[in-house]
């Protein structure tokens, strides 16, 4: 049943994209003096999750690499490279400057001292989830490299240039926007239909199996592919030539508890604390979730980076708040 397992893969970027084309189009604008040599204007990717927003980035940076002769491109994740020295060692990385470098001896400004002397090809580097920098000050270094640009990619504006000071967010504020909304029922099914082509045999699942699928993903395409691949794994298994409607309507939770369960394994040190507290006591208020966590920490981050956390974890139904205020409660996912 499955012809090609990779294009299932919710990171798989296709040859193609559909329903994305003003998104396309000012993303490759922003980036077109790359393809002189010069310098982009860096970009500001938002929206929720499962709206196309690595997608994009990636599938634009791979048209780059296919026009532009020399060009250097990284994707870094910053909800796993958190740190300034992850994230400036990854961008090291993809331009082959981290010979002799020991996580836990070599000093951080010579990370940065090493990224300031690049003057190579043109640089395009994509920091994915970047509100969760743990010191934003790295993006004014990156900023300031020579033939570095910079595509950003987060949920929501307020969680990257809040916490951000004057002489950074100056600079950002000029940043390309490019927002990016939730897919339709129709656009998703547009999304899948390539999918189910390259990836099973023909006739494997209907049109109209399809838009279930669209339906229960809410708009969100990782979603969507997710179900989708869970489906086709059961279907196999189980010995199928066809996917039963049982069988999708089993792959949906299957396929949103493997979801959540990737995300809960990127979660930073301090997020997990909370994550594991909210898990423990099912439902908590502000006051008690904040109380427990600095008695668990370490290192006990801020009120409002706390809430950040909090706000982070909800967009990725890790967990969920309910009520308003001084009722409010946060509460697990299961």
């Amino acid at each position: 049943m499955i012809q090609n397992a990779r294009v299932l893969q919710p990171e798989f970027v296709p040859r193609d994209v559909v329903h994305r084309t003003h998104e396309v189009t000012t993303l490759s604008a922003a980036l077109d003096p790359v393809t002189d040599g010069q310098k982009g204007e860096v970009s500001f990717l938002h929206g929720p999750s499962g709206a196309g927003k690595t997608c994009i980035a990636r599938y634009i940076t791979e048209q780059l690499q296919e026009s532009v002769l020399d060009l250097n491109t990284q994707y870094v994740n910053c909800w796993e490279d958190y740190s300034r020295f992850k994230t400036l060692y990854r961008v090291l990385e993809g331009i082959d400057r981290t010979l002799d470098i020991h996580r836990q001896s070599t000093p951080r400004d010579e990370l940065l001292d090493r990224l300031r002397d690049y003057d190579g090809p043109p640089y395009v580097v994509i920091l994915d989830e970047v509100d969760q920098l743990e010191d934003k000050r790295v993006l004014y270094e990156l900023h300031r490299t020579r033939k570095l640009t910079l595509v950003l990619i987060a949920n929501q504006e307020a969680g990257l240039f809040e916490p951000l000071n004057e002489r950074l967010t100056s600079r950002l504020r000029t940043a390309t926007r490019i927002q990016f909304d939730r897919y339709t029922v129709d656009e998703l099914v547009s999304i899948l239909e390539p999918r189910v082509r390259w990836g099973l045999q023909e006739d494997v699942v209907t049109t109209e199996q399809l838009e279930w699928i669209a339906d229960a993903a809410a708009g969100d395409a990782r979603v969507g592919i997710e179900v989708l691949r869970v489906a086709a794994r059961r279907t196999t298994q189980r010995g199928l030539d066809t996917i039963p409607d049982e069988v999708l309507r089993e792959a949906v939770s299957e396929a949103k508890s493997e979801i959540r369960q990737r995300n809960v394994g990127k979660l930073t040190a301090d997020q997990r604390i909370l994550y594991e507290i909210v898990t423990e006591l099912g439902e908590v208020p502000p006051s008690t979730l904040y109380e427990e966590y600095r008695a668990r920490a370490d290192d006990p981050k801020s009120d409002r980076m706390v809430r950040n956390y909090l706000q982070k974890m909800e967009r990725y139904n890790l967990v969920r708040a309910e009520g308003e205020n001084r009722g409010r409660t946060y509460c697990s996912v299961v």
